[in-house]
């Protein structure tokens, strides 16, 4: 059973900085081979897929992809040694705040069913912007 746990949240200013990590079990291959995403959830809000990173085999590559509200301020990336992913978020707006979820649908590639139907997803972890 695949599982995912996101952890790196916390209460941060307006203009500061989260890392947020991306670790998972019962996967038969390392984290790398699958993409990996990350939506959040406000309270009262639709779920918003934020970011994707897709395989970093083959065609896929690694290739990334942002929502408009967060890019040039979040970057996905992968620690191949580490076995994560990670969600580096910079200068963070109070419209930031939600829980952040990772997910994956165990594909190889980025798609809406990376956020909106996956596979497995972790518990959240709780991202607050706020002075």
């Amino acid at each position: 059973q695949v599982q995912l746990v996101e952890f790196g949240g916390g209460l941060v200013q307006p203009g500061g900085s989260l890392r947020l990590s991306c670790a998972a079990s019962g996967l038969a291959l390392p984290l790398e081979h699958i993409a990996i995403g990350w939506f959040r959830q406000a309270p009262g809000k639709e779920r918003e897929g934020v970011s994707c990173i897709s395989s970093a085999d083959g065609s896929s590559d690694g290739s990334t992809s942002y929502a408009d509200s967060v890019k040039g301020r979040f970057t996905i990336t992968r620690d191949k040694a580490k076995n994560l992913v990670y969600l580096q978020m910079n200068s963070l707006k109070p419209e930031d705040t939600a829980v952040y979820y990772c997910a994956t649908d165990g594909g190889t590639y980025c798609s809406g069913n990376t956020y909106y139907t996956p596979l497995a997803y972790g518990q959240g972890t709780q991202v607050t912007v706020s002075s």
